[in-house]
C-alpha cells in the first residue's frame, strides 16, 4: 500500500526521463546457469536499482514509477500505471529490506511495504529537479537531491551542507550516504564529489577527460570510499573501493546510469536505462527488466561536447585538488570483466 503519498498529479506533463542509459537487443545469449533468469518488460527506461540486504536480489525501476523485483526482493508495489506529474529517477531500499521509496524529478516521494513517508519536495517550488534519494541507515529518514547540488533532508535525516547556490561546472547526478547517517557525498556529471558532514574526500574525476558523463554514485560499507559510473559503463574507484570491472571501452547501444555496490563491498552492479544489467565481484545477475529505447546512442565528437565533460567541477567543500585516495579506473577490454556480467550489448 502507497503510505503518505500527496496527490499532487497535475494531469498532462510527460514523463520525461532525466537520466539516460544503455540498450540492448530483445534476444541475449546468456550462460545455461542463468538462462532461467527472469526478464519483466517495461513500457519505461529504467532509472535505477537497490539491492536487498543480504545482496540476493534486486529492484529496478522504470521513470513512469514501475518496480521489478528479482532474486530475494519482495514486491511490495509502484507507482507504475499512476498519473505522474514528473518521471520517477530514483529508488532506495529500506534496512531490512521490506520496503523501499521511489523519488520523482518534481520532488515527490513514494513509500511502500515498512518504508516510512517523512516528508518530500513534492508540490515546492524546485530550482533544479531532483536526480536521486538515499536513505539513512536505519531507514528513518531519506535525503533528495536536485541537479543544482541542493539537498533536502527528511525524518532522521540531518543537513550537513549542499552545493545549492553555488557555481557548479556541471549538474550533480547523484548522492551517496556515510555507512553512520551524519555525511554524505555528490557526484556531477564531470566526475566531481563534494563531500558533507563526516563524508571523506577520497578523491574525484573532476577535471579529467571523461568519454562520457558521469551518471551514478556509490559508496563502500565502511564509508572509506566510493565508486562513480560513467554513461558509457566506465567506472572510478576511490579510497578504499575495489575495481572489480566495467563496461568501459566496450560498444554500447546507449549509456548506463546507477551504479550499486553489494552489502560487503567486493563486487556492483552496473544498471541501463533499456533493463540491462552487468554484475561483477560478487553481485549476482538475479534477472533484469527489458525496455527498448526508440534511438540509439550515438556519442557526440568532442568538439561539441559541453565543456563540463572535460573540465572538473569547483569542489569548494571538502574536496582538495590533491587525490588522497589511489585511483583505480581502468577500461575493460574483457580481461578484467567478471565473468558473472549480463547486460547490454550492442544489436
Amino acid at each position: 500500500m502507497i503510505k503518505g503519498i500527496r496527490k499532487w498529479c497535475r494531469k498532462g506533463l510527460p514523463g520525461l526521463v532525466v537520466i539516460l542509459g544503455a540498450a540492448m537487443p530483445a534476444t541475449l545469449a546468456m550462460p545455461e546457469a542463468t538462462a532461467a533468469a527472469r526478464v519483466y518488460p517495461s513500457s519505461a527506461p529504467i532509472i535505477g536499482l537497490a539491492a536487498t540486504p543480504d545482496g540476493g536480489g534486486y529492484w529496478e525501476a522504470a521513470s513512469d514509477g514501475g518496480v521489478f523485483s528479482f532474486g530475494d526482493a519482495g514486491f511490495y508495489g509502484s507507482m507504475g500505471g499512476q498519473s505522474l506529474n514528473a518521471p520517477v529517477v530514483g529508488i532506495a531500499a529500506t534496512p531490512d529490506g521490506r520496503g523501499y521509496w521511489e523519488a520523482a524529478s518534481d520532488g515527490g516521494v513514494f513509500s511502500f511495504g515498512d518504508a516510512g513517508f517523512y516528508g518530500s519536495m513534492g508540490g515546492q517550488s524546485l530550482n533544479a529537479g531532483v536526480v536521486g534519494l538515499v536513505a539513512t541507515p536505519d531507514g528513518g529518514g531519506y535525503w533528495e537531491v536536485a541537479s543544482d547540488g541542493g539537498v533536502f533532508a527528511f525524518g532522521d535525516a540531518g543537513f550537513y551542507g549542499s552545493m545549492g547556490g553555488q557555481s557548479l561546472n556541471a549538474p550533480v547526478v547523484g548522492i551517496a550516504a556515510t555507512r553512520d547517517g551524519r555525511g554524505y557525498w555528490l557526484a556531477a556529471a564531470d566526475g566531481g564529489v563534494f563531500s558533507f558532514g563526516d563524508a571523506g574526500f577520497h578523491g574525484s574525476m573532476g577535471g579529467k577527460s571523461l568519454n562520457d558523463p558521469v551518471t551514478a554514485i556509490t559508496s563502500t560499507p565502511d564509508s572509506g570510499g566510493y565508486w562513480l559510473a560513467a554513461a558509457d559503463g566506465g567506472v572510478f574507484a576511490f579510497g578504499d573501493a575495489g575495481f572489480h570491472g566495467s563496461m568501459g571501452g566496450k560498444k554500447l547501444v546507449g549509456s548506463v546510469d546507477g551504479i550499486t555496490a553489494t552489502p560487503s563491498g567486493t563486487g556492483y552492479w552496473l544498471t541501463a536505462v533499456d533493463g540491462g544489467i552487468f554484475a561483477f565481484g560478487n553481485a549476482t545477475f538475479d534477472g533484469r527488466a527489458s525496455y527498448t529505447p526508440p534511438h540509439r546512442h550515438h556519442p557526440r565528437p568532442d568538439s561539441t561536447r559541453p565543456t563540463w565533460q572535460v573540465a572538473g567541477s569547483t569542489t569548494t567543500t571538502r574536496a582538495s585538488t590533491t587525490t588522497t585516495g589511489m585511483l583505480r579506473h581502468i577500461r575493460s577490454t574483457g580481461a578484467a570483466i567478471s565473468q558473472r556480467m549480463f547486460g547490454s550489448t550492442p544489436a
